[in-house]
């Protein structure tokens, strides 16, 4: 007997479980013979048997199952109607005949069924057929339907019979607007527009929308005459439409009377109730707006919470920031409430020009700490050589730590002046240490003969903070000049200022000519001392630092066998693998797996050898398990190089 033979035998079976395993089977086999069966079963009331029919028939498919389910749409049960029309939506298009047939059927309800499943046939075929529907069907659901499948199916060839259907009843212009939008093909701009003469409120509305989401040019024309006669509501949605159509930048080249037409409506459109309507006034204004819109979207964006409204503050701000500098904005930052001078702070920080510096550095005195701290901000941001006597003023009068920071990094940093360095020098003693490392990295980025000796003097001092910024300072001005004193800073009291040392020796770059110093901290009596000689070697390897970094696998600390075995793993070191395999044997279960994870990397016989016996070993199966990952990652390798 073959299977499809057995299979038809099962579903004949009064054992609902023996009938459900032959649906699933017909599916499995594509067993044609079974269809008319297995859509019998569609109308059982056991779940099961309905679900294993529903998937046997979907994978058949074909005329056969398309031909046996239809019927099925007639079903008082709206449970198997639905069903049916489900299968059909999937299957339907393999036998459109069967489909296109049930259009001109005499019962509506089947009509509007079989338009439904035609715009999910993903087939231009359907398009023929279904404007016939949407221009002929007596039934307005009919029509409505065929309008909303046309939409499913975004296909071009339908745009000119949803144009006529503009003419239809209201209910149905609602689906074929919406078809429209999806279609997006520029005929349609000339029916929806002219629509908008004869529609009601509601439908305008949505064609305005839709003509927004076409984004066809030609569009805006039409709307922009629509502006002056249509009410309030519609205005404001043929605000959005155009600065939509054309983005920002694009108004700018409209006629003289249309933008200032355009702008008068924008500001109107800043009030509305919709916030998509309001941001794309606040578009448009950002570029065509000028001094009373820059002070009406200000006033908008100061209402904003800006916790809540965080991310739409942003964009306003960003689109702001497309106007030049106005009086509007010079009054918010001098005269405006904390929020509205912070924002207008804010947009100046993304304009240049010395005028912008000047306004900020006009209206810091006298100002809260916060709206200090975003002007010394802006002025870091846009600010250059004019603002420097202003920033060296920061420096000798203000004592709040984040304003001395912007002083420090623009003086420092942004502009390298030398000749206030003795001020931002004495920063370095600073009660702050954000200060302080502010200063420090300022220093150092002014650099020069005289810096580099203040920090020489430096390394004499009792503070070991002020030490550990010495031996840092000197590594990154002048190792070679410097390296007597990082030699000595090898063996200060302190870690950290070892470590800092360790750092200023180690230049990947020059080949590690200091190498004999970085080791000599290989046995230091701190943990993290010798984490970062590990560390520093990994990250120069070269030939000579392996010795030394295998010489680390039999550290006492774990966490220092930890990154000699990471070391050596990820650049693959096949000498190394006589002193890692041992350390599988390791009682601490992190280094056991990072060995794993290095003999993985590093591969060949020895290495697959070793993991093979650890997955096979017994024990952990965390550790059974990277060894299994880790073969599989050599296999991987040696398959991709043969």
């Amino acid at each position: 007997m073959t299977d499809c033979a057995k299979v038809i035998e099962d579903l004949k079976n009064e054992d609902n479980e023996i009938v459900r395993e032959a649906a699933f089977q017909a599916g499995e086999f594509g067993c044609e013979e079974a269809v008319p069966l297995l859509a019998e079963l569609l109308k059982t009331s056991h779940l099961g048997l309905q679900e294993a029919a529903d998937h046997a028939l979907r994978h058949i498919g074909g005329k056969k199952t398309v031909q046996a389910v239809v019927p099925l749409l007639r079903s008082d049960d709206a449970p198997v109607r639905n069903l049916s029309m489900d299968i059909l939506r999937e299957v339907g298009a393999q036998d459109f005949p069967s489909l296109v047939a049930l259009v001109h059927d005499d019962d509506p309800d089947i009509r509007i069924f079989a338009t439904d499943i035609l715009g999910s046939s993903d087939s231009f075929m359907a398009v023929e057929p279904l404007c016939d529907a949407l221009l002929k069907d007596p039934e307005v659901n009919v029509r409505y339907q065929a309008a909303v499948s046309l939409g499913d199916l975004e296909n071009p060839a339908a745009a000119k019979c949803l144009n006529k259907a503009m003419l239809d009843d209201e209910w149905v212009q609602y689906a074929v607007i919406e078809a429209l939008a999806k279609i997006k093909h520029s005929s349609s701009v000339d029916a929806l527009v002219k629509a908008l003469n004869t529609s009601s409120d509601l439908v305008a509305s949505m064609i305005i929308d839709a003509l927004g989401e076409v984004g066809n040019i030609k569009a805006v024309t039409m709307l922009l005459r629509h502006l002056d006669t249509s009410p309030t509501a519609l205005r404001n949605k043929i605000v959005k439409a155009i600065v939509g159509i054309l983005g920002g930048k694009s108004l700018k080249l409209l006629s003289a009377t249309e933008r200032e037409k355009l702008r008068e409506y924008m500001l109107i459109a800043l009030k509305d109730e919709d916030e998509e309507i309001q941001d794309a006034a606040i578009t448009g204004l950002s570029f065509v707006g000028g001094e009373k819109a820059t002070d009406e979207v200000l006033k908008l964006a100061s209402e904003l919470d800006p916790d809540r409204d965080r991310d739409r503050l942003s964009e306003i701000i960003e689109n702001l920031s497309n106007l030049t500098m106005n009086p509007a904005l010079v009054n918010a930052v001098n005269n405006g409430n904390f929020k509205k001078a912070a924002i207008a702070i804010d947009v100046l920080s993304r304009l240049e020009g010395r005028e912008v510096a000047q306004v900020l550095m006009d209206a810091f005195e006298g100002k809260e700490r916060d709206l200090k701290r975003g002007i010394l901000d802006a002025l870091v941001k846009t600010a250059g050589e004019e603002a420097k006597d202003f920033f060296v003023g920061v420096l000798e009068n203000e004592q709040d730590g984040t304003m001395l920071k912007a002083a420090i990094y623009f003086l420092g940093q942004k502009l390298g002046v030398k000749d206030e360095s003795d001020k931002i020098f004495a920063l370095l003693s600073h009660s702050y240490d954000d200060v302080k490392e502010a200063a420090l990295d300022a220093c150092v980025s002014i650099g020069g003969d005289d810096i580099n000796q203040k920090f020489i003097d430096l390394f004499n001092s009792e503070e070991p903070i002020e030490r550990l910024m010495s031996v840092y300072a000197m590594g990154k001005l002048d190792a070679a000049g410097n390296l007597e004193l990082i030699q000595q800073a090898l063996e200060d009291e302190l870690p950290d200022i070892r470590k800092i040392a360790l750092e200023a020796l180690t230049d990947c770059a020059a080949g590690m000519d200091n190498l004999s110093l970085v080791v000599s901290r290989l046995n230091d009596e701190n943990r993290d001392v010798r984490l970062t000689v590990i560390e520093l070697m990994g990250k120069c390897y070269q030939p000579e630092v392996i010795p030394y970094i295998v010489q680390a696998l039999q550290d006492d600390d774990d966490w220092v066998q930890i990154r000699a075995a990471e070391a050596l793993g990820n650049h693959r070191e096949q000498d190394a693998l006589p002193h890692l395999i041992p350390k599988l044997d390791s009682p601490n279960k992190l280094v056991v797996l990072k060995v794993i994870e290095a003999l993985g990397a590093i591969g060949g016989t020895l290495a697959f050898q070793a993991l093979l016996e650890a997955s096979n070993a017994g024990g952990d199966p965390e550790i059974m398990q990277a060894a299994e990952e880790a073969i599989f990652k050599i296999q991987e390798k040696q398959g991709d190089r043969n």
